[in-house]
């Protein structure tokens, strides 16, 4: 049996988080939107992708962009793709220069490594998205690369917090039935979903060592995008890569 190459010393998991700062797209969506079908007008959003490029050093045709659906589809890449992957809600690669991106405005962003064995994901993780198990699915891939649970850190980015995000009971059943720990009591003291807390506990569980959280939260953080506060916006990216 064949195994797989270690990762090159000189490749390192690089992780970024944007907001919505810096750019040039209009209200509702200024002004760092890279959120493509929000209704924003296309030549903003392609100068705020470009911008991003720049900013971590790679060309524009490295970033590898997700056509999301709260699914739990998770796609393995290893070259550029000439267009965002449809129907995906989770990227996973070994290649080296290879941006992941995962757009959200209230979801969680799991960016996701494996230092040792070089492979990295991207996770768009709604409650819908953890209802069905995707970032389960993300790591299951990531193992088939070579990556260990033991070895691999998450970062889960900024989301709706649990005390912000109020669903009805049964939507709260739904989730709770896969990750229990997201269960929880809003400052109204409503049925709630605290996404971050459900997903640490599931990658825990799963032999993850290393979880870490973004504490901020998208309804409550002017300079983050949310649907669930505004409605109309646009969307901050989490970017994963070896570089």
């Amino acid at each position: 049996m064949s195994s797989l190459p270690a990762a090159s010393p000189s490749v390192r998991p690089r992780r970024v988080v944007t907001d919505r700062r810096g750019g040039r797209s209009r209200p509702p969506y200024d002004t760092f939107n890279l959120g493509d079908r929000v209704g924003d007008d296309a030549a903003d959003v392609a100068a705020n992708r470009a911008r991003a490029a720049r900013e971590i050093g790679v060309p524009e045709e490295r970033l590898v962009w997700m056509g999301q659906v709260h699914g739990a589809e998770v796609a393995v890449v290893d070259e550029p793709p000439t267009a965002p992957i449809a129907g995906t809600d989770a990227l996973v690669t070994r290649t080296a220069g290879l941006v992941l991106c995962v757009l959200v405005a209230d979801c969680v962003p799991v960016l996701m490594a494996d230092p040792v064995a070089g492979v990295v994901a991207a996770v768009h993780a709604g409650r819908e998205g953890v209802r069905r198990g995707v970032v389960p699915a993300a790591l299951a891939a990531m193992t088939r690369l070579g990556a260990r649970p033991a070895d691999v850190s998450v970062l889960l980015g900024p989301a709706v917090c649990g005390a912000c995000y109020e669903v009805p009971p049964a939507m709260q059943a739904d989730v709770a039935r896969v990750a229990p720990a997201a269960a929880v009591r809003t400052r109204r003291g409503t049925t709630g979903l605290d996404l971050r807390a459900g997903l640490a506990a599931l990658l825990q569980a799963a032999g993850v060592a290393e979880v870490a959280q973004d504490p901020r939260c998208t309804a409550e953080d002017p300079q983050l995008f949310s649907h669930r506060r505004d409605g109309v916006t646009g969307r901050q990216a989490g970017l994963a890569w070896l570089g």
